[in-house]
C-alpha cells in the first residue's frame, strides 16, 4: 500500500522520517506551494509532488494519506479524501468541533473505509504497559491522574499556534494529549471544569482542567503556550503509582511502583505500522483508538473550550 502526505510542516517532515524507517512505501505529497512540495519531495525520496491537495488525491496510486494540515483544515481535507476514496490518518485534534469530528467519522462509516486521529501516544509501548498495569490493578484503584503539556511560544496573530482560523490555542495543540490520557485510563468525565486565558486572537493561551468522575477519581491537567510546564504525567493509585517522564506523550521510560522501564524513541514508528496493519484487515477504525474515542475526546475539550470562552463553530 502507498502513502501521500498531505501539507509539508515540522510534523509531515517529523512522521514522514518515521513513515520511512518504518518501511511504509511514501509516493507523493502536496503543498500549497509547490516549491515547498518539491523540495520535500527531494528530502525524503518521494517520486510525486503536487500543489494541490486535490491532485494528491485523485491519484489512484495512493491508497492511504496522512493529513498533517493545521487543525482547521481537517474537516475540508478529510471529507474530500474520504470521497476520493482514500484511507486516512488525521493529525490530532482531530477537529475543531464535534459535530465535525462526527461528520468525517460518519462519511468514513458510508465509504467503508479507515479513519483514525493520529493520536500516537497509545501505540507507544510503555503507555501500553501502563495501560496494562492499571487494568491488572499494580497501582490499585486510580484516584487521581495529574498532566501537563506546555511551553512558551512568542505571540503572533500570523502563527498557526495563536491564530482561530487554523484551530489555534493550547487546548488543540496540546492540551488533547492530558485530556486523551485521562480518558484512556479513567473514561468519560461526568464533571469538566476549566480556567485559563485567551490570547487576543481569541484562542486560549493556557487553561487548567479539572476532570471528576463519579467514583470520586479525578485529573488535574493543563496546557499552556505561555509557561513551560514541561510535559509530565503521573497516574496515583491506592496502592503505589506510575510516572510518565517527558515527554509524556511519547516516553522512553515510565515509573511503576519505583521500577523504572526504558525503551528506544521509535517515534511515529508504531503507530504507522498499526494503521497499515488496519487497512490490510479491512478494518475501518483501531481498536487502539476508536471513533467513539476520538469523539469523547472531542466532547471534553470542546466543553473546556466552552467554559474558557472559545468556540470553533464559525470556523470553516
Amino acid at each position: 500500500m502507498t502513502w501521500g502526505v498531505i501539507a509539508t510542516g515540522g510534523i509531515a517532515h517529523a512522521v514522514t522520517a518515521d513513515m520511512l524507517k518504518a518501511g511504509a512505501k511514501v509516493l507523493a505529497v502536496s503543498s500549497r506551494d509547490i516549491t515547498k512540495a518539491r523540495k520535500f519531495a527531494e528530502k525524503f525520496g518521494i517520486e510525486r509532488a503536487y500543489g494541490d491537495y486535490r491532485d494528491l488525491l485523485a491519484d489512484p496510486d495512493v491508497d492511504i494519506v496522512y493529513v498533517a494540515t493545521p487543525h482547521g483544515q481537517h474537516h475540508e481535507v478529510v471529507l474530500a479524501a474520504l470521497d476520493a476514496g482514500k484511507h486516512v490518518l488525521c493529525e490530532k485534534a482531530f477537529a475543531l468541533t464535534v459535530a465535525d469530528a462526527e461528520e468525517m467519522i460518519e462519511r468514513a462509516r458510508s465509504r467503508n473505509l479507515f479513519l483514525m486521529e493520529a493520536m500516537w501516544t497509545r501505540f507507544n509501548p510503555l503507555v501500553q504497559k501502563v495501560e496494562q498495569a492499571v487494568r491488572d490493578g499494580e497501582i490499585g484503584e486510580v484516584r487521581m491522574i495529574r498532566a501537563d503539556f506546555g511551553f512558551r511560544h512568542a505571540f503572533s496573530d500570523g502563527d498557526r499556534l495563536w491564530a482561530k482560523e487554523a484551530g489555534g490555542g493550547a487546548m488543540l495543540d496540546l492540551g488533547v494529549y492530558p485530556v486523551a490520557l485521562a480518558h484512556q485510563l479513567l473514561g468519560v468525565p461526568t464533571h469538566i471544569h476549566a480556567h485559563g486565558s485567551l490570547a487576543p486572537t481569541e484562542v486560549d493561551a493556557d487553561a487548567g482542567i479539572f476532570l471528576a468522575y463519579d467514583n470520586g477519581a479525578h485529573a488535574l491537567l493543563s496546557c499552556s503556550l505561555v509557561a513551560n510546564t514541561g510535559a509530565r504525567a503521573e497516574i496515583v493509585g491506592t496502592l503505589g503509582r506510575i510516572e510518565l517522564v517527558d515527554p509524556m506523550f511519547n516516553p522512553t521510560a515510565v515509573v511503576i511502583n519505583g521500577v523504572e522501564h526504558a525503551i528506544e524513541d521509535e517515534g511515529y514508528q508504531h503507530q504507522i505500522r498499526a494503521v497499515e496493519e488496519c487497512v490490510a484487515a479491512a478494518l475501518t477504525e483501531s481498536p487502539r483508538i476508536t471513533w467513539q474515542n476520538t469523539v469523547e475526546v472531542m466532547r471534553t475539550l470542546e466543553e473546556a473550550l466552552r467554559q474558557l470562552g472559545v468556540s470553533y463553530a464559525s470556523v470553516k
